[in-house]
């Protein structure tokens, strides 16, 4: 009997001993953990920052703006995870990142998550509300989960974004066996039985050219004189051959589109073109692989300029120009965009359309790392210019992403139990859910509503992730924080990725002061819940 007390006994302190070490990096040695190379070195990358750099820099100076200083490592480290992979970085990762050299720390960070698989996943989950919209759509006809799943394994391989592109318009075949085919899947009309050319002719124009032609659908455009209804039904020939067979996605050899005409009446028949550089079509291929090399072409500079805007915009909480898809081609000519825009845009088309790059170098900006307050008084002009970093609300999925991986002191990633990560997925879509979600404009300027705001502070999920239970984060740093002032800080190091104020500091470790055990549990739990349901953590800064 007393052998087998000495055996639970030692299991029992093992397993304490495995948990302080394994799952709470925190006060005792980080393993040291160099992040990937970065090319921020290269002399071609440092040149074109410079012009970027440059850009803002002038148009303040005429502007008569002061620039916002450079915000903390810490700041500029939690835009980029929230950014790259739709939370904050774990008290693992702080650790982690504060352990590098700190000039090339900011650098190697975001290198480092762009060759995480958390950035694949989760960029394509955000590409795909434009590609093909927030609707899961019949099962049998088109598979989301699968495109997104394909998605994001070629912008885990950095895939050219130009090839990926010409696959989703272009490929034919399964939509499981060749899943990109579910882009021209996703329209599919059960009236037509075939894919719907149309809303295809506004996803191409839109997502990747980053133009509403959608008034030209029933008539001329009343904004662009530039499109002619003609212009919008040939955009739409192109998909005029392509059929739907169940699952299978294929171009006929023969037959025209026919449209309705809304106005006028009856039926007419169209011949595919383009509504502007003509020369970038080629004259071989079928219809939607000409359409596609039209559409991604290096010379066609809407399509660079609509993803540099987009992306920027998923980095920002808001594009460069005031809407993501413009309404009229003056909105996207060189004369009206900003010169940041077309810098990145010609460097974009120049690199063979490489996402990574693109990232990287907007990452790598003065502008992206400004703090989001200032010592002066912070105008609209000062917003509008981005002299200081704009202050947005995060999206559903980013603020539960933050409270789900705040409740761990270890990264939830591909790595994690698959019990954490199917937890983790059936939390955020329930949450998201409930929490509502903006589908078409996702980079409005919103504000919290009370039912938001009700979610956070009385929700099962919110509250049971601040709960003191063994595993929790607040459990264990109440468990092994070795001072009451060292527990705070850790705290607001896993929600807020910053450490507390002097201020916040002694009010919370005041209301820690003589406690221990599950008292202490309970304090803990507590502080985690006020994080939680601070402006803040809804917030990038």
């Amino acid at each position: 009997m007393w052998g087998r007390n000495l055996l639970f006994i030692a299991i029992v302190a093992g397993g304490v001993l495995a948990l302080r070490a394994s799952l709470f990096p925190l006060y005792t040695e980080s393993r040291k953990v160099k992040f990937d190379p970065t090319p921020a070195e290269q002399n071609d990358f440092r040149a074109v920052v410079s012009k970027v750099d440059h850009s803002f820099r002038e148009d303040w100076a005429a502007k008569q703006l002061r620039p916002a200083a450079r915000a903390d490592d810490l700041a500029v480290a939690r835009r980029l995870s929230l950014a790259l992979t739709g939370s904050v970085p774990s008290l693992e990762e702080i650790r982690q990142f504060e352990l590098q050299p700190p000039e090339k720390r900011l650098d190697g960070w975001a290198n480092h998550l762009l060759h995480d698989r958390r950035f694949a996943d989760y960029f394509a989950d955000r590409l795909a509300r434009a590609f093909v919209g927030t609707e899961d759509g019949p099962l049998l006809t088109y598979r989301k989960r699968r495109y997104i799943s394909w998605l994001g394994d070629e912008l885990f391989k950095n895939t050219s974004y130009a090839e990926i592109v010409r696959q989703m318009i272009s490929a034919q075949g399964l939509n499981t066996d060749t899943p990109a085919v579910n882009f021209i899947a996703a329209t599919f009309d059960e009236n037509k039985k075939a894919p719907d050319a149309e809303k295809l002719a506004i996803r191409v124009t839109r997502a990747f050219l980053g133009l509403r032609i959608d008034c030209a659908q029933c008539h001329d455009h009343f904004l662009e004189p530039a499109w002619k209804q003609t212009h919008f039904q040939a955009l739409a020939a192109f998909f005029g051959q392509t059929k739907h067979a169940v699952t299978n996605i294929a171009d006929a050899d023969k037959g025209e589109y026919e449209f309705e005409d809304r106005v006028a009446g009856g039926t007419h028949q169209i011949a595919p073109s383009v509504p502007f550089a003509p020369e970038l079509l080629p004259a071989h291929g079928t219809r939607r692989e000409r359409l596609a090399s039209w559409v991604t072409d290096p010379e066609n500079v809407y399509f660079a300029r609509a993803t540099v805007n987009r992306v920027w915009a998923m980095m920002f909480g808001r594009p460069l120009l005031r809407r993501v898809e413009a309404q009229t081609l003056d909105e996207m000519s060189t004369e009206k965009i900003p010169p940041a825009l077309r810098i990145l845009a010609d460097d974009f088309a120049a690199h063979g359309h490489d996402l990574r790059r693109l990232v990287l170098l907007i990452a790598s900006t003065d502008v992206f790392r400004l703090d989001s307050a200032a010592e002066f008084e912070v105008t609209d002009a000062h917003d509008d210019s981005l002299a200081v970093f704009p202050l947005t609300r995060l999206r559903p999925e980013q603020v539960i992403g933050n409270v789900i991986q705040a409740a761990s002191v270890k990264t939830i990633n591909q790595q994690s139990h698959i019990f954490v990560r199917a937890m983790r997925y059936f939390n955020e879509r329930d949450f998201v859910k409930r929490y509502g979600d903006a589908d078409d404009d996702e980079f409005a300027r919103a504000h919290g509503t009370i039912p938001q705001r009700l979610l956070m502070m009385n929700g099962d999920l919110v509250d049971g992730k601040a709960k003191d239970e063994l595993l929790s984060a607040s459990t264990q740093i109440a468990m092994f924080a070795p001072s009451d002032a060292a527990a705070v800080e850790t705290a607001y190091l896993t929600v807020l990725t910053r450490r507390p104020t002097q201020r916040e500091t002694e009010h919370f470790t005041a209301k820690l002061a003589g406690t221990t055990g599950d008292e202490r549990k309970r304090r803990l739990a507590d502080l985690y819940w006020v994080l939680f349901n601070s402006t803040e953590l809804a917030t990038n800064r």
